[in-house]
């Protein structure tokens, strides 16, 4: 099923260049950006924040899930909400997505779950901005869920 999202201001940090998923380098990326954004202690210091959910975002693709792409991790924002320092804003466009759900103990789970998104080659992907919404349902890292937007053209 193909659902329609409305644009949303994120507030949080970029890796700064683009990543890869061969050799399990964004692995390793997107966990340092993770432990750069928990750390810092960044989700406290956003003003504005619309709810209690951080995404994890990935846009900017150079081709499929085979070709480098950018991260983001933040949390939504209302329009007007101030940058803090040492911080940045993206905005994800309205746009159509199919959600999958990614169920069971983190942070395995959530690569599983991306793993049998690649293999689904039926899968209208538009490689716009994807992300995952870690929301009150990700808060036991033993039985988590955790919905992935992934956008279709």
């Amino acid at each position: 099923m193909t659902i329609t999202r409305p644009a949303v201001k994120l507030i949080g940090v970029s890796l700064g260049f683009k990543t890869t998923n061969e050799n399990g380098k964004a692995a390793e990326d997107c966990d340092s950006l993770w432990q750069t954004f928990s750390g810092g202690f960044m989700a406290p210091r956003i003003k504005g924040k619309l709810n209690k959910d951080t995404y994890a975002v990935y846009y900017d693709y150079d081709g499929d899930y085979t070709k480098p792409y950018a991260y983001f991790i933040g949390c939504p924002v209302a329009d007007d909400a101030e940058v803090p320092t040492g911080m940045e804003t993206i905005t994800i466009p309205e746009q159509n997505y199919e959600v999958v759900t990614a169920k069971g103990q983190m942070p395995k789970c959530i690569g599983d779950t991306w793993h049998e998104i690649w293999k689904e080659e039926n899968r209208n992907r538009a490689y716009g901005y994807d992300f995952e919404i870690y929301s009150e349902k990700a808060a036991d890292w033993n039985n988590a869920e955790v919905d992935i937007f992934l956008s279709v053209s």
